[in-house]
């Protein structure tokens, strides 16, 4: 399975458009608000740190780059070329390396297993980004990746995030910047039921080590300055 051509068409476009200009996207936080925060909370857990990490939904490659510095081989994968392509201009020390990946396609994520080994994956805000059809395929392919010594560590906004993102929407001025984009480009996040992911995980053969709450930052603020964070799930996992 493979995601369609419209979906992959849209995040294409959405990548064309947007700018160079780092925290430019509304999910470009900081890493020090970001993947710093979520490090703390996998590395413990990982079984070999020394495997290749991958970046799964890498976009432009922010956090890709710190992650680069605390690992020693670090993959930044995404679906949209042009994502791609601005994750390598973001890096020209090569800090680390990026290609495209249909992450619903198991086949692509076995081939390559087959290149890298087992792998940690580090996964930010791609499960609810997804069509709802390209859920349980995702977390195939993240099984796949991760084979029987690597972790997996996801973070996505929660059912709670749904309202927040509605009522940003819904503003009398219109949607934030930032946010208008995903919408126009039709790629506007959906909800995923906070109790469905552990099994998505369990159908996929990944065990469940830790979870739990914590904001996830964006780059855009309310009116009155004040920084936007949705409400997260985090959750690390196992391969079989």
């Amino acid at each position: 399975m493979s995601v369609t051509s419209r979906y992959r068409d849209a995040w294409e476009g959405f990548w064309r458009e947007a700018s160079d200009e780092p925290g430019s996207v509304l999910w470009d936080a900081e890493p020090s608000l970001t993947s710093a925060l979520h490090v703390a909370l996998f590395e413990p857990l990982l079984a070999d740190p020394g495997l290749p990490l991958i970046d799964l939904g890498c976009g432009n490659g922010t956090q890709t780059r710190f992650l680069a510095g605390r690992f020693p081989r670090v993959i930044g994968a995404d679906l949209s070329a042009a994502a791609v392509e601005h994750a390598r201009r973001a890096d020209p020390a090569g800090q680390a390396r990026y290609r495209e990946l249909d992450a619903t396609d198991k086949a692509a994520a076995e081939a390559l297993h087959a290149e890298l080994g087992d792998a940690n994956v580090y996964m930010r805000g791609v499960l609810h980004q997804s069509e709802p059809d390209d859920r349980q395929p995702l977390i195939a392919a993240l099984a796949a990746l991760v084979g029987s010594r690597g972790r997996a560590f996801l973070v996505d906004p929660s059912e709670a995030a749904g309202a927040v993102l509605r009522g940003l929407a819904q503003s009398p001025d219109g949607p934030p910047a930032k946010l208008a984009p995903v919408f126009r480009h039709g790629i506007a996040p959906g909800e995923v039921a906070d109790a469905a992911v552990p099994g998505f995980l369990a159908a996929a053969g990944l065990t469940v080590l830790a979870g739990g709450d914590l904001p996830l930052a964006t780059t855009e603020h309310t009116a009155d300055g004040s920084l936007i964070e949705l409400p997260s799930k985090w959750l690390v996992a196992a391969g079989a």
